[in-house]
C-alpha cells in the first residue's frame, strides 16, 4: 500500500511540475513575442505574415494547456493572452486586411483551438472571462480586438504575479486618454465599449461616471452628459 501511495504522489507531483513548466514557458515566451511584435500599441502584422513561425509556435503551445478557473490569476492571465494571440493570428492568416470586421465570423463563428477547447473569441471573452469573473470590468481594457477603437495592446504578456497591477494600469491609461474619453465642458463622449457592456461598469449601484472617475486623475465634470462615439474598427497594425 505504501508503495502504491508513494507512486501516486510521485505521479501527481510530476504532473503538477510538468504543468507548471508548461504554463511558465507559455507566459515567458508570450512576453518575448509581444516585446518583439508590438510597438506603441500596434502590431507588426506584416512581419508576422512574412514569418508566422513564432506566432504559430505559441498558438500550438497554448492548445495543450488546460486551465482550472480555481487558479484564478493563472486562468485569467492565460485566457487574456490567448485571446490577444488568437486575434493576431486571425489577422495574420487573412493579411492584408483593413479591419477584423472584413473577415467573416472573425469573433463569433470561427473556432480557435486553445486550452483544450474549440472556442470562438467571443466565447473566450464572454463565457470564460466575463461569466466566471462578473465583478471584473477591467477585462475590457486588456482584451484587444485588432481595431484602433480598442484600448492599445501592450508589448508584454499578462503575468499572474502582476495581473492586478497590469489590469489597473491599462484601465487607468485608457480612462485618462483624451482620445478615449472626450470631454467638452459637461459633454462627455466615451467608447461604445461602455454602451455594449454597461452592466459591467455599473455594478453595486454605481453609475458609469462613477466608474470612470475611479480611475481618472482629472474627474469628469459634475452631472456629465454622456454619449458614445462610433467605434473605430480600422486595423491596429503598424503602417
Amino acid at each position: 500500500m505504501k508503495s502504491r501511495t508513494s507512486t501516486l504522489i510521485t505521479f501527481f507531483l510530476v504532473a503538477h511540475w510538468g504543468f507548471s513548466q508548461d504554463i511558465a514557458s507559455f507566459f515567458s515566451e508570450t512576453d518575448a513575442f509581444f516585446k518583439t511584435y508590438v510597438q506603441n500599441g500596434r502590431v507588426k502584422y506584416n512581419e508576422l505574415h512574412k514569418d508566422p513561425a513564432p506566432l504559430n509556435s505559441l498558438i500550438q503551445m497554448a492548445e495543450g494547456i488546460s486551465m482550472d478557473e480555481d487558479q484564478s490569476l493563472e486562468y485569467q492571465a492565460f485566457w487574456i493572452n490567448g485571446y490577444n494571440l488568437h486575434v493576431i493570428q486571425g489577422i495574420v492568416e487573412n493579411y492584408p486586411v483593413r479591419s477584423p470586421l472584413d473577415i467573416a465570423g472573425f469573433f463569433d463563428r470561427t473556432e480557435r483551438s486553445i486550452g483544450g477547447k474549440q472556442i470562438t473569441l467571443n466565447d473566450i471573452e464572454n463565457k470564460l472571462l466575463r461569466a466566471n469573473f462578473p465583478s471584473e470590468p477591467r477585462f475590457h481594457f486588456v482584451l484587444v480586438c485588432a481595431g484602433l477603437g480598442c484600448p492599445p495592446i501592450i508589448n508584454e504578456a499578462y503575468i499572474p504575479s502582476k495581473l492586478d497591477t497590469q489590469l489597473e494600469r491599462q484601465t487607468k491609461k485608457s480612462l485618462n486618454d483624451p482620445n478615449f474619453i472626450r470631454i467638452n465642458k459637461n459633454k462627455v463622449k466615451v467608447s461604445q465599449i461602455f454602451e455594449w457592456y454597461t452592466g459591467d461598469f455599473t455594478q453595486n449601484g454605481q453609475g458609469l461616471a462613477d466608474f470612470i472617475n475611479r480611475y481618472r486623475v482629472e474627474k469628469l465634470p459634475e452631472k456629465p452628459k454622456i454619449s458614445y462615439y462610433p467605434y473605430d474598427w480600422t486595423l491596429n497594425g503598424i503602417p
